[in-house]
């Protein structure tokens, strides 16, 4: 496995936690912050948002089929119990969503410009903010006093999860809801300032510590030249199919974000079901590679 990520990124977080809980040995290739990225789209296509998992020639974008993939190849400990594998999803997707959104925007603020951007200077915080902007262009941001309110009912509800002494916020056992929801407060802790919200959350704290505590498994440093060889040099990719309704296999498509980051990525369609969708695309560099997304979050056009 192949994690295209950098540091400060709240879903690499994700995806890193997660190889620490498993156990997983895998390489990693550190990303622009911001555009351009041009060995990220030899492999994505157009895909700009971090992280993305690479598997030879595959591509996967987006944590939420990325975090599928990467408990069917190590199943251990599930992500997705299946005494509450419906239940753990829709945490999840409130995490990745209502919280991110929340905590994220919150946490960007004049107070913390100086822990979490100690070395920038004028020029760099308005190429990043321009950026940022131009990511989520239609996106209202909340004021300060907005934004500390619901961050702190966020966070109520959170510590609430964990009122009866459970270990993590569905039971004994971490699951992917806890992933999801950790990247948060990780990146409020990179601004002191914000991470004084968390005091008094007892429980949330405790949870945090626990959750961190698993590490980021065996990282291995690869260059972006080098993921990009790998990619032209695989001989075969995951299989799929074309199984949902109103599309053909062989159809020329694009794939594009709904939510933020709305880059379209084109290619043929060799994929569909209702939980993902897989475009081929030829790169001079990168050679055949196979983008997937899910379904969820992205809209496939002719």
């Amino acid at each position: 496995m192949i994690l295209h990520h950098y540091e400060s990124s709240p879903f690499s977080e994700k995806m890193r936690l997660i190889f620490g809980a498993k156990g997983i040995a895998w390489q990693s290739v550190i990303v622009p912050v911001m555009m351009p990225k041009p060995d990220v789209i030899a492999l994505t296509g157009g895909y700009r948002r971090t992280p993305f998992l690479q598997i030879g020639g595959d591509i996967y974008c987006d944590t939420a089929l990325m975090c599928k993939i990467v408990d069917k190849l190590a199943p251990t400990p599930p992500l997705y119990p299946a005494a509450y594998a419906g239940l753990a999803e829709i945490v999840a997707q409130w995490a990745d969503g209502s919280l991110f959104w929340t905590a994220v925007p919150y946490t960007i603020q004049p107070a913390s410009i100086p822990y979490m951007f100690p070395a920038a200077d004028g020029a760099f915080m308005q190429a990043f903010a321009a950026d940022r902007a131009a990511m989520t262009p239609n996106m209202k941001r909340a004021s300060l006093p907005d934004g500390a309110a619901q961050l702190a009912t966020y966070l109520g509800r959170l510590e609430a999860m964990l009122a009866d002494g459970r270990a993590f916020l569905l039971g004994a056992a971490p699951c992917i809801a806890d992933f999801s929801a950790v990247q948060s407060l990780w990146f409020m802790h990179r601004s002191p300032p914000v991470a004084k919200m968390l005091d008094g959350h007892t429980k949330l704290l405790a949870w945090y510590g626990r959750v961190l505590a698993f590490g980021h498994g065996t990282a291995t440093p690869l260059s972006s030249a080098d993921a990009i060889a790998i990619a032209a040099a695989a001989t075969s990719h995951a299989e799929t199919s074309v199984n949902a309704g109103g599309f053909a296999a062989g159809d020329l498509v694009t794939v594009t974000p709904t939510d933020y980051a709305h880059d379209p990525v084109s290619g043929v369609l060799i994929g569909l079901t209702d939980e993902s969708v897989v475009v081929e695309r030829e790169d001079a560099r990168a050679g055949r590679v196979h983008v997937h997304f899910p379904r969820l979050g992205f809209q496939i056009s002719r």
